[in-house]
């Protein structure tokens, strides 16, 4: 699995969307029993901490021990350094597997060996993401020219998967018809630059060129922010949820 996000944990910790309560209470109405969760790639914690106001007990790795530095502090949670796809000891032992905007850089095959191995029989695997976001005017086309043209040869080739919606990933389970989610945030300028620049393909860029790509669409995205201080963006949520076979 790589790790394109220790280098800048604070900012991802601190500009990055959070998922809607609607999602949380979704997955927790599939559940018989909420007794142990794994947050698999659990970054800042931030699904993590959800997951604890309803379990006895959370289990949330990362392979990033910087990214768990940032993570708030609770006594349900257990926050350990580690991979997707490294050995699980649990059996039959965790009644749901979340994995945030994680499992595409997963290798697969070993990661689902630990979930069949680890989840309980009538337990929950939900893996959740987001791409692109949109908003109204010409603002949105300044983003997608940016997404795609600027620093679209600058993404992983695991973002194809976010792309497509998640729908080309290996999903070898018992899968569950879900609703659409989104998420809706309200940004200022500042907070929508700087969640832009958290993204890997923003990272890429500037080590190869020796400049941050955002200075070529600031001026841009000043002039059509339309006099506004807050602004609506929507991410529409990927969701894919099974259950072991």
């Amino acid at each position: 699995m790589k790790d394109n996000f220790s280098g800048h944990s604070a900012d991802y910790a601190k500009y990055r969307p959070t998922y809607p309560q609607e999602l949380y209470s979704y997955l927790f109405s599939l559940l018989d029993n909420k007794e142990n969760a794994w947050d698999c790639a659990t970054g800042n914690g931030q699904v993590a901490v959800e997951l604890a106001k309803v379990f006895k007990h959370v289990w949330a790795t990362d392979l990033s021990e910087n990214q768990l530095k940032k993570t708030r502090k609770n006594e349900i949670i257990t926050y350990e350094v580690r991979t997707a796809e490294e050995f699980v000891t649990q059996k039959d032992y965790f009644d749901l597997i979340t994995v945030a905007q994680a499992v595409h850089w997963f290798e697969f095959i070993k990661f689902y060996k630990n979930v069949n191995k680890s989840l309980k029989k009538n337990g929950v695997l939900a893996l959740i993401g987001y791409s692109i976001f949109t908003t109204e005017g010409t603002l949105n086309d300044i983003i997608q020219h940016f997404y795609n043209n600027i620093i679209g040869s600058y993404w992983d080739p695991e973002r194809d998967y976010l792309d497509n919606q998640y729908r080309t990933i290996p999903f070898p389970f018992r899968e569950e018809v879900v609703p659409k989610f989104k998420m809706e945030v309200y940004w200022t300028q500042e907070r929508f630059l700087n969640y832009l620049n958290t993204w890997s393909a923003v990272k890429h860029y500037e080590k190869k060129n020796g400049e941050n790509p955002l200075k070529l669409i600031e001026n841009k995205v000043k002039t059509h922010w339309e006099n506004e201080e807050i602004r609506l963006f929507e991410f529409p949520l990927l969701l894919r949820v099974g259950y072991k076979n």
